[in-house]
């Protein structure tokens, strides 16, 4: 008997501005050779044979992405985001009906592996929650002073640290409702894990390519076109 693989869908938060990058226009729509950092992320994406169906939460007031070729495709859904990243993923996660789980991925996370997408899907299988990819902390963590920011106040153990990447891969339905519940009462929600985290959710943790870098300042898109360079 043939074993059933279903198709995930997968909402791309690109409704923000990028302030850090210091660019004419938002980050996810420089360009690396031909094509912009979004239509990386995306063809990333929807080349991966579980992604079937991507939800991209833009600006309204968003005058770039109808000028893309990516605009025009059928396995597209177009939303309003909104002023937080938080608010993007929920009405992202308002317009699939007909899934039981999906991912969020960061629009400028160009560099993401189809084999780190196949080990954050297998979660599905293995039935034990959800879950992110990540990175260990290799570096000496230093926390600093409040009244002095520039200033070590203490050396944090690294032990146990991970920094958290994305796509994020959880049961939909959970997923929605504690972004929705933790809106609500207004807890400050920095990824889709904090928000099942705070509603007492199992996140597993999922070592992912260090490559998988999210661009936010101009070094950022040098190293990034040099990783695309080299997987071609």
């Amino acid at each position: 008997m043939t074993q059933h693989f279903p198709s995930f869908s997968v909402i791309v938060p690109a409704a923000g501005v990028g302030k850090r990058m210091q660019a004419d226009k938002p980050k996810q729509y420089l360009k690396i050779g031909d094509k912009t950092v979004l239509e990386h992320t995306v063809e990333k994406l929807i080349t991966h044979p579980r992604v079937s169906h991507i939800v991209i939460a833009l600006d309204p007031q968003d005058p770039y992405f109808d000028l893309l070729p990516l605009s025009q495709q059928e396995w597209i859904t177009r939303v309003d985001g909104g002023s937080e990243r938080a608010d993007s993923v929920l009405a992202g996660l308002c317009a699939v009906n007909n899934a039981d789980w999906i991912a969020v991925h960061d629009a400028a996370r160009p560099c993401v592996s189809h084999a780190d997408l196949d080990q954050l899907f297998s979660l599905y299988e293995k039935n034990n929650g959800g879950g992110i990819l990540a990175n260990t902390v290799k570096d000496t963590m230093k926390r600093a002073q409040q009244a002095h920011p520039n200033r070590v106040a203490k050396t944090v153990d690294r032990d146990g640290l991970w920094h958290a990447l994305t796509p994020q891969f959880f049961a939909l339905k959970q997923l929605r409702q504690s972004l929705t519940e933790a809106l609500e009462q207004g807890v400050t929600i920095t990824d889709e894990a904090s928000a099942m985290e705070w509603a007492g959710w199992p996140v597993n943790l999922v070592e992912g390519s260090e490559r998988n870098i999210k661009i936010t300042r101009p070094n950022d898109l040098a190293l990034a076109r040099f990783y695309l360079s080299q997987e071609k």
